[in-house]
């Protein structure tokens, strides 16, 4: 007989947690008044800088970062929204290109400085550039209590939204980190490994009838993080060299909020949503980059 993927007893625990930490995602978040998320040392409401990522290579949507969406370069809808929330003191793009840089300042954000090549491949995980930023930022002087990460796929996402996020976020005691996510249109429930000829579930959950064979109505929700907006405590960075920490409230997007283009078909999409007017861009001040010195 093929094992299982998971030993039952593993599953019983794992199904436990995951229906406890439902329960609580689930709740509304009511939070008792007192000082919230000030951390000693900040001396009142921290300060906090958005960090932009951008760098110049895709693989699945070339030069996505400034494709021309309704107008402008995709990344005017992120530098944009930062700038009018009045959360950052400092708005700032991480890319490796020149040409990315001159349309990331005709916008309004800084960048003082290229990203490194070697934190700049497909595969390079988030830590390296964030880390890399915030010590260069540190070593010209330039600290915050907070940072986060809006990312340019994300054009929906407005400055009420960075707002919302924020006063989560600097309400809650004892957290990390905040991260955008939203509730899965394909529950991982009705997820399978394939073991050889064999498939099993990736949930091995269940009472009278497993996850698999229940209906998505019946089942516990699931969240799935989107690429929209994450705000953390500039300490998780250099004290556990990590973006996010243990610690982390979720942020429930609403809408299109958290609409991410990760491919060719994200970005038809996003084209139709404008044009069918079901979305709304934020506003950007600045004539299309295009335009300037024509």
């Amino acid at each position: 007989m093929r094992s299982a993927v998971f030993s039952f007893d593993s599953a019983v625990r794992l199904e436990s947690e995951f229906r406890t930490r439902n329960a609580e995602l689930s709740t509304e978040h009511e939070h008792e008044p007192g000082t919230g998320n000030i951390e000693v040392g900040t001396g009142g409401s921290p300060s906090a800088v958005a960090l932009i990522p951008a760098r110049h290579g895709s693989k699945r949507v070339p030069g996505k970062n400034v494709r021309p969406l309704a107008g402008h370069p995709a990344i005017a809808y992120t530098i944009a929204p930062a700038l009018e929330s009045g959360v950052f003191e400092s708005v700032i793009v991480s890319t490796d290109s020149e040409e990315v840089a001159a349309i990331a300042r005709h916008y309004g954000a800084e960048v003082p400085f290229l990203r490194p090549a070697a934190f700049s491949g497909d595969t390079s995980p988030d830590i390296e550039w964030v880390e890399h930023t915030l010590s260069e930022l540190q070593r010209m002087g330039r600290t915050w209590d907070c940072f986060s990460l809006l990312r340019p796929t994300s054009p929906f996402r407005s400055a009420g939204t960075i707002r919302r996020a924020w006063t989560l976020f600097v309400a809650q005691d004892g957290v990390d980190s905040l991260r955008a996510i939203e509730k899965c249109t394909q529950h991982p429930g009705k997820m399978w490994v394939i073991r050889g000829d064999r498939m099993f579930p990736l949930l091995p959950f269940g009472g009278v009838q497993p996850w698999h064979s229940t209906p998505y109505q019946a089942l516990p929700p699931v969240y799935v993080q989107n690429a929209s907006l994450e705000i953390a405590w500039s300490r998780v960075v250099f004290d556990d060299r990590s973006i996010a920490g243990e610690a982390m409230v979720p942020f429930i997007t609403d809408g299109h909020e958290g609409f991410d283009i990760n491919d060719p078909h994200d970005w038809m999409i996003a084209e139709r949503l404008i044009a069918d007017g079901a979305v709304q861009l934020p506003t950007v001040r600045q004539a299309p980059y295009a335009a300037v010195g024509a």
